[in-house]
């Protein structure tokens, strides 16, 4: 849990638990795995058992919600960072059955639910038809086998808004079919960690390009540990991409998040 996240498109995270199963290339290097090991939580696997958290935990977003009636704002909330709310375990019903008022009843939030299982939202949320304003629907899109796989079941949902995270990008994506004609907002972002593996830049200006072109916001977040070669690097960190384009390894924080001049910071406005 995190008020005031560092993670540049959502304002606060709130995990109703902690732990996962890795399901498609994008888990592959999954940095909630390696933070809860870091930590010394073991709740990775399909035989992990995940870490709940006590009464005060599940009050925050309450405070998040004061505050945001009283500043006359509303305020993003990425639920979740550490788990996938529809991991479909048994032992997750209960709090599932305990995350869905919490959403009913912080009006102030925005809730984005990021998951890759979309089939299985709607075995598991209480909302068929008529979902809370409140909640953005999103799901993981790390190339284009998994978005045909996934977006379809996705946009089968009429949450308000219907979202893609393509984070890590791992190939290039055409999402003509879903863009702006239910997917209403797109993020993407490359690897970032030791092991992680460089997104081609074409690929993110290509997925730019889909949403200026279709009128959806476009959030760049960051390119990771690969960087377009803007300055003299090594050449043992330097990788040469089929496209021609030169990528250098540095810090994340030295990749910075610019494409082509600028920041994309777009997001949807209500």
């Amino acid at each position: 849990m995190a008020k005031n996240s560092k993670i540049e498109w959502t304002h606060h995270t709130f995990n109703p638990w902690w732990g996962c199963v890795k399901v498609s290339p994008a888990c592959k290097h999954c940095y909630a795995e390696s933070w809860a090991r870091r930590v010394g939580e073991d709740v990775w696997g399909l035989k992990a058992e995940r870490r709940f958290f006590g009464e005060e935990h599940w009050k925050a977003p309450l405070k998040w919600d004061r505050e945001a009636g009283e500043e006359g704002a509303r305020r993003r909330v990425f639920c979740a960072s550490m788990a996938d709310v529809f991991e479909d375990r048994r032992d997750l019903d209960v709090w599932r059955a305990k995350l869905w008022p919490l959403i009913e009843k912080t009006k102030n939030l925005d809730w984005l639910l990021l998951t890759k299982r979309p089939h299985a939202i709607s075995r598991l949320a209480p909302w068929k038809k008529s979902w809370p304003e409140n909640i953005w629907l999103g799901t993981t899109a790390e190339n284009q086998h998994w978005a045909n796989k996934r977006i379809p079941d996705l946009v089968s949902n009429s949450a308000r808004v219907l979202f893609l995270s393509c984070e890590p990008l791992l190939g290039p994506l055409d999402l003509q079919p879903w863009i702006g004609k239910g997917i209403g907002w797109i993020i993407a972002g490359g690897e970032s960690g030791g092991k992680s593996r460089p997104t081609d830049p074409s690929w993110v200006r290509a997925l730019r390009d889909q949403c200026l072109n279709s009128g959806v916001p476009f959030h760049f977040k960051q390119w990771g540990n690969w960087a377009p070669i803007n300055a003299k690097a090594e050449a043992a960190r330097i990788r040469m991409l089929a496209s021609g384009e030169r990528l250098v390894r540095v810090n994340k924080k030295i990749a910075g998040r610019h494409l082509d001049g600028r920041t994309w910071d777009g997001a949807p406005a209500f």
